[in-house]
C-alpha cells in the first residue's frame, strides 16, 4: 500500500473541505508514493513525536494542529520545525494533519467530548452549512444532561473526564444571578470565545470551551456559567477519533497514539 491512498481515504473522511478558511489541514509534508508502513496519532506535531514515529517505524503521523500554519520563511537546523522536517525527510514520514474540519463534524472534536460527558439530543451549536450524509457542519455542541445538577458536581466531572485539576470558572455567587444547577450544556473544543453568543441563544446553563480572556467572563452578565477547561484538554480525545477511523480501515498496519505527547501547557 501507498501513502496516497491512505491520504486520499484520511481526506474522504475528515473532510479537509469544511475547514476554517485560515487554517491549514491535509497532507503536509512527505511522498504520497512511499510506501506505508502504518501511522502514529498525535495532538501536536514536536521533536518527540518525530523521535517517536521513527523508533515505532511509522510511516505517516497524523495530528489535529497543523505544524505548518502560518508562512515559514526558512527550514534548517536552526529552528526547532526545520530540524523536525530534515528527520522526517530522512526517514520518509509523511504528515497530515485534520484540524477545524475535525472540529466542525458533529462526530469530532466537540461531538466526542458531549458524549464523554453524558450529553444527550446533541446539536451542532454554531451550524457552517447543511449537508447530504453529514448533516449540520459547524463549531461546539449543545445538549442535554439526563438530569439536573448542581454546577459544582457537573465541573467535578469535567475535570475527571478531561483529566484537569481545576477550571477556570465565571462567579457562582447568587448574587450575580449565575444558574445553580445544569441541565443545558453547550461546549466547544479548543478556543471558543467568539461562540458564547451562540451558547447563551441555545439556552445553555453552562459553556465549556478554551483560551477564555479575563473579559470574556464579563459577557455573560451572569445568565450562563463559563468554564475554561483548557485548550489540550478539551481537544484531546480528537486523537481516539484519528485512531479509532484509522485502525479500522487499515486493521493490517500498525496505529498507534503517541505515548510521549503531552499538552504544552502544565499545572501546577
Amino acid at each position: 500500500m501507498k501513502t496516497r491512498e491512505v491520504i486520499e481515504w484520511l481526506d474522504a473522511t475528515f473532510k479537509p473541505e469544511y475547514q476554517e478558511d485560515y487554517d491549514n489541514s491535509g497532507f503536509l509534508l512527505g511522498d504520497a508514493r512511499s510506501d506505508y508502513r502504518g501511522a502514529l496519532v498525535a495532538l501536536d506535531l514536536t521533536p518527540a513525536v518525530v523521535d517517536e514515529a521513527v523508533r515505532t517505524g511509522a510511516s505517516l503521523i497524523v495530528t489535529h494542529h497543523p505544524f505548518i500554519f502560518t508562512g515559514v520563511k526558512r527550514l534548517t537546523d536552526g529552528s526547532a520545525t526545520g530540524r523536525m522536517v530534515m528527520t522526517l525527510a530522512k526517514n520518509d514520514i509523511a504528515v497530515y494533519a485534520a484540524h477545524t474540519n475535525l472540529d466542525n463534524l458533529p462526530w469530532g472534536v466537540s461531538g466526542v467530548l458531549a458524549a464523554k460527558l453524558g450529553l444527550e439530543q446533541c446539536k451542532v451549536l454554531s451550524v457552517k452549512c447543511e449537508t447530504e450524509g453529514v448533516g449540520s457542519v459547524g463549531a461546539g455542541m449543545v445538549g442535554e444532561l439526563p438530569e439536573p445538577a448542581p454546577v459544582e458536581g457537573f465541573l467535578q466531572k469535567v475535570k475527571e473526564v478531561t483529566g484537569i485539576p481545576f477550571v477556570r470558572v465565571s462567579p457562582l455567587d447568587a448574587a450575580r444571578c449565575a444558574p445553580r444547577t445544569v441541565r443545558r450544556v453547550a461546549l466547544c473544543g479548543g478556543s471558543g470565545a467568539e461562540f458564547i453568543g451562540d451558547a447563551l441563544r441555545a439556552g445553555a446553563d453552562i459553556y465549556l470551551t478554551a483560551d477564555l480572556k479575563y473579559h470574556d467572563f464579563q459577557r455573560t452578565d451572569g445568565r450562563m456559567v463559563l468554564a475554561d477547561i483548557g485548550h489540550y484538554e478539551s481537544e484531546q480525545f480528537a486523537k481516539e477519533i484519528i485512531f479509532r477511523a484509522i485502525s479500522e480501515k487499515f486493521s493490517n498496519f500498525a496505529c498507534r497514539i503517541s505515548d510521549v505527547q503531552q499538552g504544552i501547557v502544565s499545572y501546577i
